[in-house]
């Protein structure tokens, strides 16, 4: 029996399309709870508006960029109620710095 060309690298191409299948079905049902989406109540009465978390690494590219775009910006520490129920002490969050960004127009 003869091998068609290229018939192990398109049983493997498939092989990847279901492994990665199988991630995206996972990340897909994940939801953040009301509590992890939730702004800081404190400052929306102050006229903030809760954008989004990010790390340390990008922090200062994500201030640049609103600041540039005529906002006031906060990068706040997350809070307790942001973190994964499971997670509850979350040290990689502490340790990586992660913060919520706020802002508001000037």
């Amino acid at each position: 029996m003869r091998r068609r060309k290229g018939s192990s690298a398109g049983s493997r191409g498939e092989e990847a399309a279901r492994s990665l299948g199988v991630i995206v079905e996972a990340e897909a049902r994940r939801v953040l709870s009301e509590a992890q989406l939730a702004a800081d109540p404190e400052l929306v009465a102050q006229g903030w508006e809760r954008r989004f978390v990010t790390d340390a690494a990008r922090m200062d590219e994500v201030v640049a960029l609103y600041q540039d775009l005529g906002y006031d910006v906060r990068a706040e520490p997350m809070r307790h109620t942001e973190f994964n129920e499971q997670c509850n002490e979350c040290e990689l969050a502490n340790l990586l710095r992660f913060r919520t960004i706020y802002t508001r127009r000037r």
